[in-house]
């Protein structure tokens, strides 16, 4: 029997998973990490901390696993989006990574969109400018650490540092490489005009190669580190989104996810390259070899339950402890009991600024309608109700787009709870499903690899052998009515708002 690694390498931590032929889990390992804030809005990591995360859980799977490493035939990588790892010409990380939800770079968006043309950077790139793309932290630190970009010699995104450090291959794919804002989406490829209207050396970007395709093997220092054979290949993997959506069977037409990490997605699969001209959505490269896909983000969707608990919930965090139990199944249980509509308390979800459909990168964060009625249960639901009306939004686009979303998985943190896919249901009017697998991108990754390796004949044929579903979430019709008047306020409520974001920002205080 052969056996695939997936390794996700996430924003809070890193997991990876040991399956067998049959995509079966046999173990699995995970390493948390911190996200440093140095400035408001700003979001940066080690590359460091997700390089000894992924050798530690890699060398945890093999032992505990007993499998024969030389039976270990791929490993697929996925890995958040987006952020920037610069390496010298020792191949040593110059400064911290500005990871994907950091909003420092407005500025250079304006430059970006100056130097190339709007309408002509989204017909290349699909997009427009983004704070979150990894072209705009390129041209930050060249405004603003000359001293640092004089310095770099390779600029890789989170996953494919952990390829160079596994393989020594400078390389990425092209699900990952859509959203550094530097590829000719249509073509798939590094985009010359793009790189040279923006001055930015070719060389310093690594091979872009198809999801499944081998990249390089193991080097004999991570053998010894982590028990692997140096035989085990590496393929190019993808962006955590585009995994997620194999891990979860959405690779074909007609067919969507949500998942709900720490930032929010939806997601549909498409064989040809549909553009937004507006820009509220992205379309990139997805995992599966000459198709793409469309989806909306959301920038603080998980992360926004996450700050409210670490925050503010100290007695159900303390209770879990008690009972042993996870600290989101009582705060589950007690959202079920909040009516729909959280005694008319909206929550807009923007702690990190937003993507879909505002691209804004002053927007924050608001608690609307609060009153003294109003108990921590209540605010609660309504951080889960409010991430949902923008996942709504993202969703009302793609199928302005045309996708045909009659039905949509679920998967992430935010999906493994029935009163979010409840809510979702309601809101979406339609279907949420999930699956028997909770794996997500480490699943979709090992896919990969198992294609790349010659274990699967093609990433489709794989989930339509492997991917079951398991779970369903039936729209309430009262609920979704309800809904939408909600979600007609909440809209008005972010255009209401929007010049009052711009002057806080602009506050010298």
């Amino acid at each position: 029997m052969k056996y695939l690694i997936g390794i996700d390498i996430g924003t809070s931590a890193t997991k990876t998973v040991l399956f067998d032929d049959k995509c079966r889990v046999i173990a699995s390992a995970t390493r948390e990490y911190p996200l440093y804030q140095p400035h408001n809005g700003w979001a940066e990591q080690d590359p460091e901390d997700w390089y000894n995360a992924v050798i530690s859980t890699l060398k945890s799977i093999v032992e505990k696993s007993n499998v024969n490493s030389e039976d270990i035939a791929g490993i697929g990588l996925s890995g958040q989006m987006h952020g920037l790892v610069m390496l010298d010409e020792n191949n040593a990380v110059i400064r911290p990574s500005i990871i994907w939800c950091d909003q420092r770079t407005a500025k250079e968006c304006e430059e970006i969109t100056k130097r190339v043309g709007a309408e002509r950077l989204i017909e290349i790139t699909a997009n427009p400018a983004l704070t979150g793309f990894t072209a705009s932290k390129i041209l930050w630190v060249r405004n603003n650490e000359p001293e640092n970009y004089s310095k770099c010699r390779h600029i890789l995104l989170p996953k494919d540092y952990i390829r160079f450090k596994l393989t020594g291959e400078y390389a990425t794919d092209v699900s990952d490489a859509s959203g550094m804002q530097l590829l000719d989406i249509p073509n798939r490829c590094w985009s010359d005009e793009i790189l040279e209207k923006l001055d930015i050396d070719r060389s310093m970007l690594g091979r872009v190669y198809e999801s499944p395709e081998i990249t390089g093997c193991i080097t004999e220092e991570v053998s010894r580190l982590t028990g692997l054979s140096p035989k085990t290949c590496v393929v190019a993997g993808a962006g955590d989104n585009a995994a997620a959506a194999i891990g979860t069977g959405i690779v074909k037409d007609g067919k969507a996810f949500t998942t709900i990490g720490t930032s929010g997605v939806v997601y549909a699969h498409t064989s040809k390259p549909a553009i937004d001209k507006k820009g509220r959505v992205h379309t990139f490269c997805c995992a599966v070899p000459g198709c793409w896909h469309i989806m909306g983000v959301t920038q603080a969707a998980g992360l926004s339950l996450k700050w409210f608990k670490d925050n503010f919930c100290q007695d159900y965090i303390a209770e879990a402890e008690m009972k042993g139990c996870d600290v989101y199944d009582i705060i589950n249980k007690l959202i079920e009991n909040v009516p729909i509509g959280s005694n008319r308390l909206i929550y807009l979800p923007y702690l990190m600024g937003e993507r879909t459909p505002h691209l804004d990168s002053d927007c924050r964060g608001v608690f609307f309608g609060l009153s003294g009625i109003h108990t921590k249960a209540d605010l609660l639901r309504a951080v889960m109700e409010g991430v949902s009306f923008s996942l709504t939004d993202c969703k009302e686009i793609l199928e302005e787009m045309g996708a045909d979303i009659s039905e949509m998985m679920a998967c992430g943190g935010g999906g493994k709870s029935p009163v979010w896919r409840q809510i979702l249901a309601d809101m979406y009017n339609c279907n949420v499903k999930t699956i028997t697998s909770d794996e997500g991108p480490a699943l979709g990754a090992a896919i990969l690899a198992g294609v790349g390796t010659g274990i699967f004949d093609s990433v489709e044929s794989a989930c339509d052998r492997f991917i079951q579903e398991k779970d369903t979430s039936f729209p309430n019709k009262s609920n979704n009515e309800k809904y939408r008047r909600l979600h007609r306020l909440y809209q008005k409520l972010y255009t209401s708002l929007k010049e009052d974001y711009k002057e806080l920002a602009k506050l010298d205080i």
